[in-house]
């Protein structure tokens, strides 16, 4: 069930200890802490990439954007999208007015030589986290990490499956996206992102024009009722399921109930039986 996110129940409370306190809804709601904003929270890069680039990615490949409304303007706001494609880095957050920082896998930033320095170069100027997906306390590092970018009020983006879909459908996902949003209080916004698998197929550079890349916001889903309950792999597995299924609504994607890497790799097989 679709929940839609009460922003004219938002209001900030006095400064406490150098802190505004964002009080989220109505009584049960989650306070999240929230520093006072500085300059430190408008990156000039970003904005400089965001404007350039989207508007010049707009014009060539004329790009879609459908309910961009659904992203409230102020507060904490998780982002949670389908992965077709490298392309998605760029449709999906640029439509939206908001700077919106993804965790990113840390390879972007580890390149050598020139085309290393063009990558952490570009993935820092558009708001990417280095995130270490070896599991265990890397992922909870990247919890942690994606806490504090809501804790200040600002957009996550996070793409729940965890990598890249090999085949175009949508494929289950993590459960980190569920501990976000419960222990955040914050409103999840499902986002889809339209014909991008074509537009650039995985493992290839030169995108096809003869596809018009998209994104789709869905209305905010809200989870803040299972604020103070136990998050149990249970619960959490049901909330992500519930994410996916808005994002599988939008996308019209077929939905797949097996990890997207598990598939990669059964797929990679498939591959290396056929080859003589």
């Amino acid at each position: 069930m679709i929940h839609q996110a009460a922003d004219r129940g938002n209001h900030v409370a006095p400064m406490l200890f150098g802190l505004r306190v964002v009080m989220l809804g109505r009584q049960g709601r989650r306070r999240i802490p929230q520093r006072l904003r500085t300059c430190d929270d408008v990156t000039v890069g970003y904005w400089l990439t965001k404007y350039t680039l989207g508007i010049t990615l707009r014009i060539v490949f004329r790009s879609r954007a459908w309910g961009v409304k659904n992203v409230p303007r102020r507060g904490p706001v998780i982002l949670a999208g389908n992965h077709l494609s490298f392309s998605d880095h760029f449709f999906g957050p640029f439509p939206v007015p908001r700077k919106v920082t993804y965790l990113g896998k840390s390879e972007y930033f580890t390149g050598r030589g020139l085309k290393g320095l063009i990558s952490r170069a570009f993935f820092t100027g558009v708001g990417v986290i280095p995130l270490d997906r070896a599991g265990g306390p890397a992922s909870e590092q990247a919890i942690r990490t994606g806490l504090q970018v809501l804790a200040a009020g600002k957009v996550l983006g996070i793409y729940p499956e965890g990598t890249r879909s090999p085949d175009g459908r949508l494929y289950r996902g993590k459960t980190g996206v569920a501990r976000l949003a419960v222990e955040s209080g914050a409103p999840v916004v499902p986002c889809a992102m339209m014909d991008t698998f074509q537009f650039q197929p995985p493992s290839t550079i030169w995108p096809n024009p003869r596809f018009r890349p998209g994104v789709r916001f869905g209305e905010p889903l809200d989870f803040s009722r299972y604020h103070g309950q136990e998050a149990d792999a249970k619960l959490l597995r049901t909330i992500t399921d519930e994410i996916m299924q808005a994002i599988a609504k939008l996308s019209g994607q077929e939905y797949v109930d097996i990890d997207a890497r598990r598939a990669k790799a059964e797929l990679a097989a498939d591959k290396d039986k056929g080859t003589p």
